[in-house]
C-alpha cells in the first residue's frame, strides 16, 4: 500500500461474485496484462449512465424515509452529538440551496474546503457535488503558502473553512464561508448556519453534471516531491462507490459501527466516510483528529466493530498493553495509506486473534481502490501481500529499463487501468503525460510484483529506493526489521549521499520510554537479519517520525535533516 496514497475498505467474507476467471492468476502472457480474477454480478455492476453524478448516486442509496428518521448516521466522539440520515439529507438540500441561490455557486465552479473532520464535512461534500460544483479538499495542516498554491491551481471560486483556518485563506482573496460562527463574532463572517437558517430547499436548475465532468480535485501527499492536484470525475467516484458497496454490503449489518479518524480531505477518508458509508446505512463515529487514547475510548464507548486504519495506528495497537479498555467489539481493521509490514501484521494478528486484519492498496489517482482481500483466510495466508485486483481493474508490471511487461514473480513498476483511474493532474501537463499513457495506464511509481495466484506485493516506492554500491535497498524492508525490536516504537529509513557507495541507509528511530538503546546496537540488530549491502550505516534517535495525516512517512523532511547533520567537506 505504499502507492501515492493507498487505502483499504473492510470487505465481505464471501464476496457476491459470479466467480473467478481462469487460472494463471489472471495473467495474460500474450499481452502482459493481469486481469482481475473477480467479476461483479448483474446487480452490482458499475452504472455507466452518462447523467448519473456522484451526489445523485450516493443520495439514492440512503435508507428509506421511515428508517432515515431514526437511523443514526454520524456521532461526534467528543461531544456525543449525533445526526440521523434524515437530518443529513435535509442539511445537504438546504446547503445546496444556499450555495446555488444564495452564493451563486454554479456547475463547474470549484469549492475549496479547509476543515478537520466534523459532522458537517460529509454534508459540505455532498452539497457541493449536488449543485454540480467541483469539490477540492485540503489538509488543514498546510501552510498559507501551500494553500495559496492549491487555491490557485484549482481555480477556486469559493472556500468553506473552519474558523481557525480562515486566516490561511485571507491572502488568496477567495470569498470564504465559515463552517461555524467564529468566536470573535466577526461581523463580516458568514457561517453555514446563517446561510441556511432562512432557506427552504429549492430546485437546482441545470446543475446536474455528467459522468465525464470533474467531481473533485484532491492533492497527492507530496511525501517525496511536490504535491499535485488529482482530477477525479463523477465516473471515477461512482465506480469506487459501487465497488465499496459491492464488498461491504455483505460484511456489515446496519447495526454495525465504524470509527473514522482518517481525515476526510484524504481519498481514504473522503471515499470511505465522506461518501461511501452513506450507501450502506451504517453508523460512523467521527473523531475530529486522531488521538490514541481517545480512539480506545471511542471503541469501548460506542462498541465499534470496524476501523479503516493506517499502519502507525496498527503499530500502536501492537505495542499497546491493552490495559483498561474493552476492545472486544472490534471485528475488522483495515490498513492502507502507507505500507504495512509483514512483521507488524503478524504482531497484530497474534495480539488480537479475534480481529480480521485486511491490508489493501490504492492511490488518490485510482480514486482510492486497486487491490483487496476477499477473505481473512487469504489475508492471513499472505501477510506480505496487498490482495487481489478489484473487479473491472487490470494491471501490468513493467521493467523500468526496457518497458517490457513482466510475468508473475518478477519485480517492476506497477501500472493500473480501470474506470476509477484519474483524468489528469490539474494544470500540470508534464506530470500527467509522465503518469498516464495514451492507453489509459496509470504508472504508480511503486515497485512490486504479482505472485502466480494473482496477489499483489508492493516492495517500495521506486523514488525511495536507496542505491547502495549498485544494489537497490528498500527502506520499507529495513523499517519492518527495525519495528520488530522491543525497544523501538517507530522507525524510518532514508538515503544519505555517500562519495564511495553512492547512497547509504540512515535510520531514524523512536526509542521506547526509558530505553538506552544505542546506535551500534541498532546497526547490529539490523545487520544480523539482512544481506550485508542492506545494513543500516547510521542511526539518529528522534522523539517522533514525521508523518502525513494519512500515516505516510515524510521522508523528504528526514532526508533534509540527514543532509544538515553531515559536516561539509569543503
Amino acid at each position: 500500500m505504499s502507492g501515492v496514497d493507498g487505502w483499504l475498505f473492510p470487505i465481505v467474507d464471501e464476496p457476491p461474485v459470479v466467480g473467478r476467471r481462469g487460472g494463471g492468476g489472471g495473467f495474460d502472457s500474450k499481452t502482459g496484462i493481469y486481469h482481475s480474477l473477480l467479476q461483479l454480478d448483474e446487480h452490482s455492476k458499475i452504472p455507466t449512465s452518462p447523467d448519473l453524478d456522484t451526489a445523485t448516486f450516493v443520495l439514492s442509496q440512503f435508507p428509506n424515509i421511515s428508517m432515515a428518521e431514526s437511523r443514526v448516521a454520524l456521532v461526534d466522539s467528543a461531544t456525543k452529538q449525533s445526526v440521523t440520515y434524515a437530518q443529513i439529507q435535509r442539511s445537504i438540500a438546504l446547503l445546496a440551496t444556499g450555495l446555488h441561490h444564495g452564493l451563486g455557486v454554479r456547475k463547474g465552479d470549484v469549492v475549496f474546503v479547509l476543515s478537520p473532520n466534523s459532522l458537517l464535512y460529509p454534508v459540505i461534500c455532498l452539497a457541493v457535488l449536488k449543485v454540480g460544483a467541483v469539490l477540492s479538499t485540503s489538509n488543514p495542516l498546510n501552510t498559507p503558502a501551500e494553500i495559496a498554491k492549491q487555491v490557485s491551481i484549482s481555480g477556486a471560486k469559493l472556500a468553506i473553512a473552519a474558523p481557525e483556518e480562515v486566516h490561511k485563506l485571507v491572502p488568496t482573496g477567495v470569498p470564504t464561508l465559515y463552517t461555524t460562527r467564529p468566536k470573535d463574532d466577526n461581523a463580516n463572517a458568514l457561517s453555514i448556519e446563517e446561510l441556511i437558517e432562512n432557506c427552504e430547499p429549492q430546485d437546482l436548475p441545470e446543475c446536474r453534471p455528467s459522468q465525464s465532468d470533474t467531481a473533485a480535485i484532491l492533492y497527492s501527499s507530496g511525501t517525496t516531491g511536490v504535491s499535485k492536484g488529482v482530477v477525479l470525475t463523477h465516473a471515477n467516484l461512482v465506480a469506487v462507490m459501487t465497488l465499496l458497496k459491492w464488498y461491504v454490503v455483505s460484511t456489515s449489518s446496519q447495526d454495525d459501527v465504524f470509527l473514522c479518524f482518517v481525515p476526510m480531505f484524504h481519498i481514504y477518508g473522503l471515499a470511505f466516510f465522506g461518501l461511501g458509508l452513506f450507501c450502506l446505512g451504517t453508523t460512523t463515529v467521527l473523531m475530529q483528529k486522531f488521538d490514541f487514547q481517545a480512539m480506545l475510548e471511542a471503541i469501548q464507548t460506542h462498541k465499534v466493530n470496524h476501523i479503516p486504519a493506517v499502519p502507525p495506528v496498527i503499530l500502536g495497537l501492537v505495542k499497546y498493553n491493552r490495559g483498561g479498555y474493552d476492545l472486544s467489539s472490534l471485528r475488522r481493521v483495515g490498513s492502507g495509506a502507507a505500507p504495512l509490514s509483514k512483521e507488524v501484521a503478524d504482531g497484530f494478528r497474534k495480539k488480537f486473534p479475534w480481529v480480521e486484519l485486511r491490508p489493501g492498496y490504492g492511490l488518490t489517482e485510482s480514486s482510492g481502490a486497486a487491490t483487496f482481500f476477499s477473505s481473512s483466510q487469504e489475508a492471513n495466508a499472505r501477510p506480505a501481500s496487498s490482495g487481489l485486483l478489484f473487479p473491472c481493474m487490470s494491471a501490468k508490471v513493467v521493467d523500468t529499463e526496457t518497458g517490457e511487461a513482466l510475468a508473475p514473480l518478477k519485480q517492476g513498476e506497477l501500472w493500473l487501468r480501470g474506470p476509477n483511474i484519474m483524468n489528469e493532474y490539474i494544470g500540470n501537463q508534464e506530470a500527467t503525460a509522465n503518469t498516464l499513457d495514451s492507453d489509459g495506464w496509470l504508472k504508480t511509481g511503486d515497485l512490486g510484483y504479482f505472485d502466480e495466484d494473482g496477489y499483489l506485493y508492493i516492495v517500495d516506492r521506486i523514488k525511495e529506493l536507496i542505491k547502495h554500491n549498485g544494489y537497490q535497498v528498500a527502506p520499507a524492508e529495513l523499517e519492518a526489521v527495525l519495528l520488530t525490536h522491543a525497544n523501538i516504537l517507530d522507525a524510518a529509513v532514508v538515503p544519505l549521499e555517500d562519495e564511495e557507495a553512492g547512497e547509504i541507509p540512515v535510520a531514524y528511530v523512536v526509542r521506547a520510554s526509558g530505553s538506552e538503546l544505542t546506535e551500534e546496537q541498532v546497526i547490529q540488530f539490523v545487520a544480523s537479519q539482512v544481506a550485508p549491502y542492506k545494513k543500516v550505516r547510521r542511526v539518529n534517535f528522534i522523539s517522533q517520525i514525521p508523518r502525513s495525516t494519512a500515516g505516510k512517512i515524510l521522508r523528504k523532511e528526514l532526508v533534509s535533516q540527514s543532509k544538515q547533520s553531515v559536516p561539509s567537506k569543503l
